[in-house]
This record gives C-alpha cells, sequence and structure tokens, in this order.
C-alpha cells in the first residue's frame, strides 16, 4: 500500500489554500479566475482526503500516549478507540492515493460505442444485437442517452454492424474496460442438433471527441456522396444521401446512410471519424510513454478476448481478471454494476501498485 507522508499531505493542503487566497483577489483577470478555479476544484477532493487521513493519524497519535495512563479504564477506553481508528485508517489512505493517481482526461465525457458481429455467421449477428441491447438497459439505469448512428441490421436478426453514441457524465470511465472480443458459447436457434457453438463480437468504446481536441483540415478529407440501398441491394432512397468520408492522413474510412438527408449523415459520420481519430492519438501518445500502464485489465487491444458469455451453465467469465458471474440473464438485462466495479476495482490497484513501486 502507497504511504503518504505528512509532508506531502501538508503540502497538498497548503496548495488548496494557497489557490483559495489567489482566487479571493479582486484583480484577476477572467481567464486566471477559470484556471484557478479548475485548479482549486481538482485539489480540493484531495484536500479533503489528505485532512482525514492527517485527523486519524494524529488521533491515534494522542491516544497511543495514554497508554501509560495509571487509569485502567482510560487505557481501556484508549485502545478500544485506537483499534477502531486503525481499521479505518487504510480505507482513508487508500482514498487519498487514488486520489492522487493520474486521472484519464476522457473519464467524464460520453463515448461511441460500435458493435460488430465476428466469427460464427448469423449467430454472431444475434449475439451482438444482444450485447447492444445489454449495453442499452445499462445506460438506461445510469441516465445515459443511447443514440443509434448507424447500423447494418442481419437477417435473421442482430446486427453485423451497430455504432450509437452514449451520451452522459462518466460514460467512458465506465465502459472503457468493455473493449475486446466477447465471445458466447450456446445452442443456435437455427441448431436441430442441440449443439453447443461458439461465436463472437467485438466491441470498441471511444471517448466521443470535442472539435477542440481534433483539427481535422478539409484538403484531408475526400467525400463520396452515394445512393443507400437496403438489404440485398433494394434502394431505400431515390437520392445521393449516402456518405463516405475517407481521412487520407490516416485512411480512416467511415460510411453513414441510415439518414435520407446527406447533411444529417455527413455530421453522424464526422461524429464518428473524430472519436476514431481522437482514440488513435490517445494510443499513441499512451505507447509514446516509457513504461506506458499495462495493468490485469489489459491494454483495450480489440483482439483480445476479454469475456466469456456461457448460457448452459449461466456464467459470465471476464478473463482479465478472473472473475465468473452465475448471473448471465441479469447481465444481459444491463445489471453489470458488479462486474465493472471489479474492472474499475482491478485497475485502480494495479495503478496503485505502479505508483507503489515508483
Amino acid at each position: 500500500m502507497v504511504t503518504i507522508t505528512s509532508e506531502r499531505i501538508a503540502a497538498i493542503e497548503a496548495r488548496r489554500d494557497e489557490l483559495a487566497a489567489a482566487m479571493a483577489r479582486g484583480d484577476l483577470a477572467a481567464e486566471q479566475f477559470v484556471q484557478l478555479s479548475r485548479d482549486y476544484a481538482e485539489i480540493e477532493p484531495v484536500a479533503v482526503a489528505a485532512a482525514e487521513v492527517r485527523r486519524l493519524r494524529a488521533e491515534l497519535a494522542v491516544l497511543a500516549g495514554m497508554d501509560g495512563d495509571p487509569d485502567p479504564e482510560i487505557r481501556a477506553m484508549a485502545a478500544e478507540e485506537a483499534a477502531a481508528l486503525r481499521e479505518r485508517l487504510p480505507d482513508a489512505e487508500r482514498q487519498l492515493a487514488l486520489s492522487l493517481l493520474p486521472r484519464d482526461a476522457a473519464d467524464q465525457r460520453s463515448a461511441i460505442l460500435e458493435i460488430r458481429a465476428g466469427t460464427g455467421g448469423d449467430e454472431a449477428a444475434l449475439f451482438a444485437g444482444d450485447l447492444f441491447r445489454m449495453y442499452g438497459r445499462y445506460a438506461e439505469q445510469h441516465g445515459w442517452r443511447v443514440e443509434l448512428i448507424s447500423a447494418s441490421a442481419a437477417e435473421l436478426g442482430g446486427f453485423k454492424e451497430v455504432v450509437a453514441s452514449v451520451t452522459g457524465q462518466g460514460v467512458f470511465a465506465r465502459l472503457k474496460f468493455e473493449s475486446g472480443v466477447h465471445r458466447v458459447q450456446r445452442v443456435p436457434v437455427t441448431e436441430s442438433g442441440g449443439r453447443i457453438h461458439t461465436s463472437a463480437a467485438t466491441v470498441a468504446v471511444l471517448p466521443e471527441a470535442e472539435d477542440v481536441d481534433v483539427q481535422i483540415d478539409d484538403k484531408d478529407l475526400r467525400i463520396d456522396v452515394f445512393r443507400s440501398s437496403g438489404p440485398g441491394g433494394q434502394s431505400v432512397n431515390t437520392t445521393d444521401s449516402a456518405v463516405r468520408i475517407t481521412h487520407l492522413p490516416s485512411g480512416l474510412v467511415v460510411s453513414q446512410q441510415d439518414e435520407k438527408s446527406q447533411h444529417k449523415n455527413k455530421a453522424k459520420a464526422m461524429k464518428v471519424l473524430r472519436a476514431r481519430l481522437y482514440e488513435l492519438e490517445r494510443e499513441r501518445l499512451a505507447s509514446e510513454r516509457a513504461g506506458a500502464r499495462r495493468s490485469m485489465v489489459g491494454s483495450g487491444d480489440r483482439s483480445e478476448r476479454i469475456r466469456t458469455y456461457n448460457f448452459p451453465q449461466g456464467r459470465v467469465t471476464d478473463h482479465r481478471i478472473g472473475l465468473t458471474l452465475h448471473r448471465l440473464p441479469e447481465i444481459l438485462e444491463g445489471q453489470m454494476d458488479e462486474l465493472i466495479g471489479a474492472l474499475i476495482a482491478e485497475d485502480e490497484a494495479g495503478r496503485l501498485a505502479a505508483l507503489d513501486a515508483g
């Protein structure tokens, strides 16, 4: 466990007080006040956690000094209180250490959710549909809004590919560990012999980018318009409203044809393109940092098999942290907090261990 020294705690509280005093000055320019406010908002929860650790340690020191009291009742009372404080102190120190960990700047953002059927044909497409419904229910429970961006439906149901925007506070922080290959083991409805088949779908969760994050020059884009078509090549629109945008420097291609308006299709395609470019830049920066973090939660590489949904046994297993839950029906209904909470806790533990080793 990381030990935060008394000197560092004092420095944290001093910095908070320094920022508060600076904000109270009356001669600040607007941009200075805004920056000071941001800095204060960032350090305030850290200072609160630091103050709690300082208080508990101080009380323990006082109680330790009562060991030699001649009154046995006072010694017994002090020992009892000290035992209670020693139980609370590790949790307070952990909360302080967590508050000092570097934050992912994208954690509070909304996200783009992309699900694609993998190996398994029709069954994989059905599973992709199950996953999309699962995330939709989870979003609903958290008060987030899901907006479909594009979808390619499969003949027997489900999706070959589906892309949606999930809007809300802290969406990316909760969903970012979902990126990867999800595997399903079950008897397909089309299987007469009752044999268990294994299929897969890939999930990608990208933090939604803002205009200031990604600068896209018009000269770097090739925009093609074409007539959108439905399943089997059937025309669903008599105008060239579908849009394909190619980002020439990166080679990324985004197509959008769900809307009847070319303008709306272009706007949705740009939203997805911006998120993908933002994620590419995040990955580039992460790979450049020496000793980039790779905790037990994995790298987020989409080629990793991260989870198995086994229908005959009613279980879900996350292979990154070795967690198995026998609650498959509830999880598919969006009751994922236990699973996602375990992934977040493992990530935090890994980062705390790295901080301690450093």
